[in-house]
């Protein structure tokens, strides 16, 4: 029997802990790369209206 380890997913086999921790670090570095690029910048390219307006 294949040994036990607790890991934040709950208890895996060694083969599934080391995959889990290939895929975080993989997707930590996605969204990583994605923030430093603006990916999901919502007010990226947006200019800035300003009215005067006189009464």
């Amino acid at each position: 029997m294949t040994v036990m380890i607790h890991s934040k997913y709950g208890y895996e086999p060694p083969e599934w802990v080391q995959a889990d921790a290939r895929i975080d670090k993989w997707y930590k570095d996605k969204k990583r790369r994605a923030k430093q690029h603006g990916a999901f910048s919502l007010d990226k390219n947006k200019k800035v209206v300003i009215k005067n307006e006189r009464c």
